[in-house]
């Protein structure tokens, strides 16, 4: 279940606070301690293709994009 899909749902449940909790409480997305889901781009918000290095925390695309900018070189 995605997480538009998870919010979709509180327009229905509103008038039904009791089964709204449980809902939450059942449905919501897990919180991550490890894993690739843990990390993600501050800019764009993928999780694969992470960059840490240096606190950067972006994904290889938008690194790419804004590498320049930031002050890294391209050598080839």
């Amino acid at each position: 279940m995605t997480t538009s899909d998870y919010r979709k749902v509180f327009k229905q449940l509103k008038t039904k606070p009791a089964k709204l909790s449980k809902y939450k409480k059942h449905n919501k997305p897990k919180d991550r301690a490890t894993g690739i889901a843990l990390n993600k781009c501050k800019r764009c918000g993928r999780q694969g293709g992470h960059i840490s290095k240096y606190n950067l925390h972006l994904c290889r695309h938008c690194f790419r994009e804004i590498a320049e900018k930031i002050g890294f070189e391209r050598f080839s």
